[in-house]
């Protein structure tokens, strides 16, 4: 399922198979949520922290980071536009009801940047199954650091850091800090292995525990950023957290957006907003 704060949007396919990808990252507050949530199988491995198995973020750590209104996560592409799931929004045009908080770890702080949403752009032909990916357009630039996105499959690999105010557990609520965590690539076969079709690997990146499970986003997270370092030691954004089965389940990893199959329609939908 989903790692968002809200139900399927419009256009999506609401399959129980749609459902349970959907889902994954909510903060299942709705009925429709809930219900999703009660056809996975299994338990939840309950954990202390939110971006489950994860600490918390240092003030200043991830400049970048936004927290969106709907109870998603997501990045300053620019200064005024902020990359996020396609899951997380309701389709495209303008829109005045987004508020993203940016500039502190504590959403609670007097610091904290808010700034009221103007547009918002849902990838082109998004159906509920891959092509995860939405712009939000600000009112006004917020003067923090962006996150570049990775335009080959370079840096497609690896370790990853991933971060997010999301559940401490399946179907928890949204966090007060921001928290953070690693998690290793996972190759194409080993997550369609777990996911069957429901996974598409030319525009999705699998990232966590095979075998242990424990670390993980969650409810809340989606939308939030996967990241690394490129050659120069800069942060490189790699994935947009999108969905999985449950959260920090073993042998069912984190399925993130792959950021370099759409770095070139994110930049030219970006150039329109």
């Amino acid at each position: 399922m989903a790692r968002t704060a809200q139900p399927p949007t419009k256009g999506s396919v609401l399959t129980v198979s749609t459902l349970a990808r959907l889902l994954k990252r909510t903060l299942a507050a709705s009925a429709v949520a809930l219900a999703a949530v009660s056809l996975q199988p299994g338990t939840a491995t309950a954990s202390t922290n939110p971006v489950v198995g994860g600490t918390r973020a240092a003030q200043g750590e991830f400049p970048f980071m936004v927290r969106l209104s709907m109870g998603c996560g997501g990045a300053l592409y620019t200064q005024q536009i902020v990359l996020t799931a396609a899951h997380c929004v309701n389709g495209s045009g303008n829109n005045t009801t987004i508020t993203a908080t940016a500039g502190v770890v504590d959403l609670r702080s007097s610091s904290a940047i808010k700034v009221k949403s103007t547009k918002v752009l849902q990838a082109p032909g998004y159906n509920g199954k891959g092509k995860d990916w939405a712009l939000v357009k600000l009112a006004k630039p917020i003067n923090l650091p962006t996150l570049k996105i990775a335009e080959t499959k370079a840096f497609d690999n690896g370790t990853f850091t991933v971060a997010g105010w999301g559940a401490t557990r399946e179907g928890g609520g949204q966090q007060r800090y921001l928290m953070k965590a690693t998690v290793p690539f996972v190759s194409d076969a080993d997550c369609q292995a777990a996911y069957g079709s429901d996974l598409v690997p030319t525009q999705e990146i699998c990232a966590g525990f095979l075998d242990q499970g424990g670390v993980d986003t969650c409810q809340g997270d989606s939308g939030g950023p996967m990241f690394r370092r490129d050659t120069a030691g800069a942060w490189i954004q790699v994935g947009i957290v999108s969905w999985g089965q449950g959260c920090a389940r073993p042998d069912y990893p984190g399925v993130y957006t792959e950021v370099s199959t759409f770095a070139a329609e994110i930049k030219a939908a970006a150039a329109t907003l």
